[in-house]
C-alpha cells in the first residue's frame, strides 16, 4: 500500500484538505447592515464549503485503502478532484462578497490538492496499465 507513490498523493491531498479547515484563505473587510466588519474566509465559516472540504478529505483517504480495486481507486480520484475544484470556485465566490482583503498564504492547501489528486491518478493509471501489459505476458 505505502510502497506505491499515489499513496502519498492521496495522503497529502487529504492532509492538505483537512488543514485548509482550520486556516483562512481570504481575509479582508464585508459591510453588513451598514456597518464594516473585518473577517475571515475558511472552509469552517461556511456550512456548504465545510461539507466539501471534509468529502474531499474522506475520499482521499478512502481511496488510499482500496488499492486493490484500481479503478474504483481512480473514479473517486476523478471525484475528489471535482469536488475540490468546486471548493475553490466556492472561495472565489465567497471573496468577492468581500468589499477588501487579502489573500493568506494558507490559501495554498486548498489549491494544491487538485494537483495530488492529478498526480494520484496518473500513478494509478500507471499501475492499471502495467497490470494490464503483464496480464498480455501471461
Amino acid at each position: 500500500m505505502f510502497q506505491r507513490i499515489q499513496t502519498i498523493w492521496l495522503l497529502l491531498a487529504s492532509a492538505f484538505s483537512f488543514l485548509s479547515l482550520r486556516f483562512p484563505v481570504y481575509s479582508g473587510t464585508k459591510i453588513v447592515n451598514g456597518v464594516t466588519q473585518s473577517e475571515t474566509l475558511d472552509s469552517a465559516s461556511d456550512f456548504f464549503l465545510l461539507v466539501l472540504t471534509v468529502a474531499v478529505g474522506l475520499i482521499a483517504l478512502i481511496s488510499i485503502f482500496l488499492f486493490k480495486n484500481r479503478k474504483l481507486q481512480f473514479r473517486l480520484c476523478i471525484v475528489g478532484l471535482l469536488l475540490q475544484i468546486g471548493c475553490l470556485v466556492l472561495y472565489y465566490v465567497r471573496a468577492r462578497a468581500f468589499n477588501s482583503g487579502v489573500i493568506a498564504l494558507w490559501a495554498l492547501f486548498p489549491i494544491v490538492v487538485p494537483i495530488f489528486f492529478i498526480l494520484a491518478a496518473r500513478g494509478i493509471y500507471k499501475d492499471e496499465k502495467l497490470v494490464k501489459s503483464v496480464d498480455r505476458l501471461r
